[in-house]
């Protein structure tokens, strides 16, 4: 008996320090897995041929309805979070619905918060108690999105919060609701809290949600703040998170919030927030692939008093203007704390939809117009490589037509993309012979934001 016992007692020992190890950072040396330029494109094709997605921000912020970084604003506590919790009752969580509106707004894919900076997490977890099968609810809701969004044919991603404010073992930093007002604090704040074990926790759930819920397109890490009382690389194990990811699903496409920027392997895409591009991104003199995630409002989370709500004319600016410089929209919805779409929200994917349903043609598997094409003014344009066909969205509708420059022996024809009503053309003179002009009816189109289709020769 002693012998076993002893025997358990190494054994347990053994296990402890090695799990210690797998914790601990990866080299920034260790390599990633390799592949070509035209591997990377072929992996991430199905994307850039999509365009439109749509991002969920969904968690216990929403009971609050006052943005979902609600818990750093206001410096709660676990303690006075805690209600939230107790009362998260989603009754009226319906996700087909959700995958309806976001098929019929014409969106391809969708990313959910698994995991928020809070430390909700919407699956039923073995890691965690701090989960949504806990809650009165008591459902896993990423499986019922999952199954709801896969049978609407869209791809599905997770979105997974690298800080997490509510963890034990998480070390306070500067975004932290308990955050210290002093430097010196920082140290007796994390007394006993211990980022290998927290580590360990993140990966164990990584591989819980690459595991149990069948093929994931997308992984949304988000984020890292390196620098002084923040947390980069070393403090995720950026590497081994995403040597994971990449073992578990090899053909997940992953965001660039891992601060593995100069690492190669080390993203897939760049993601400009809340901003409009002013050209194509680049990196080390070369265009990257790149999506922007906005909000409808100011906010991700619900938030029942913001009114700062884009009309559905500048989203559907925004998600032009997005594939006019080679990029993706990712629009995010935050659901309220019953489980359903804002109303404004569901108004705009409405317009939004209508709008996709006859002018998709100038999104899906579209890009950046070839420099020797010039958009008109107050006019976007974007181009499909396949079928060589360019699109001309009129933002500001004129009065009676448009020049086209240098495009008088270039077009074979000329429709409006709506309706496929033609568009009558001729070439200028003198000054303008090298250009095309188009003759538009007085009357703007019932849309709105019409769309030329040239077909060229």
């Amino acid at each position: 008996m002693k012998k076993m016992t002893a025997f358990l007692m190494a054994s347990a020992i053994f296990l402890s320090v090695f799990s210690s190890v797998l914790a601990q950072p990866a080299p920034a040396s260790a390599q990633l897995p390799r592949e070509t330029e035209v591997q990377k494109a072929r992996r991430l094709q199905w994307w850039t041929e999509a365009r439109f997605g749509m991002f969920i921000h969904w968690g216990l912020y929403a009971l609050p309805a006052r943005h979902e970084w609600v818990k750093n604003r206001e410096r709660l506590t676990n303690e006075q979070y805690q209600k939230y919790f107790e009362h998260f009752n989603p009754d009226l969580f319906n996700p087909r619905e959700w995958a309806r509106m976001a098929k019929a707004a014409g969106m391809k894919y969708a990313v959910i918060t698994a995991k928020h900076h809070e430390g909700f997490c919407l699956w039923d977890s073995k890691y965690t108690d701090y989960k949504a099968t806990n809650t009165p609810f008591g459902r896993d809701l990423l499986k019922e999105f999952v199954e709801a969004f896969r049978a609407e044919g869209l791809k599905v991603g997770f979105y997974y919060s690298l800080p997490d404010w509510h963890h034990p073992d998480y070390t306070i930093d500067r975004y932290h609701p308990l955050r210290a007002e002093n430097d010196a604090d920082y140290e007796k704040l994390n007394a006993g809290r211990d980022m290998n074990r927290y580590r360990e926790y993140m990966k164990n759930q990584v591989r819980e949600l690459l595991t149990n819920y069948g093929e994931i397109s997308i992984m949304w890490f988000d984020f890292s703040f390196p620098g002084k009382h923040g947390k980069g690389r070393d403090d995720w194990d950026s590497i081994g998170l995403l040597k994971l990811a990449r073992s578990l699903q090899p053909n997940i496409i992953v965001d660039d919030r891992l601060d593995l920027q100069e690492v190669e392997g080390g993203w897939d895409f760049t993601t400009p927030e809340q901003v409009r591009v002013t050209k194509w991104p680049e990196y080390n003199g070369k265009r990257i692939p790149w999506e922007t995630c906005q909000t409808f409002s100011g906010s991700w989370g619900y938030y029942r008093d913001e009114y700062t709500w884009k009309s559905p004319a500048q989203l559907i600016e925004l998600l032009i203007d997005s594939v006019s410089k080679g990029g993706n929209l990712l629009l995010n919805v935050g659901p309220t704390g019953r489980g359903t779409f804002d109303r404004r929200a569901q108004d705009r994917l409405k317009a939004i939809g209508e709008w996709m349903a006859v002018n998709g043609r100038s999104i899906y598997g579209c890009t950046q117009a070839p420099e020797e094409f010039v958009a008109p003014p107050n006019s976007l344009l974007t181009w499909n490589p396949s079928s060589r066909r360019l699109y001309v969205h009129l933002l500001f509708y004129p009065m009676d037509g448009i020049w086209l420059k240098k495009m008088a022996d270039k077009v074979k024809y000329v429709q409006f993309l709506h309706d496929a009503s033609e568009v009558r053309f001729r070439p200028g003179s003198d000054e303008n012979a090298a250009d095309l002009w188009l003759s538009l009816p007085v009357q703007k189109p019932p849309l709105e934001i019409p769309v030329l289709e040239i077909f060229l020769r």
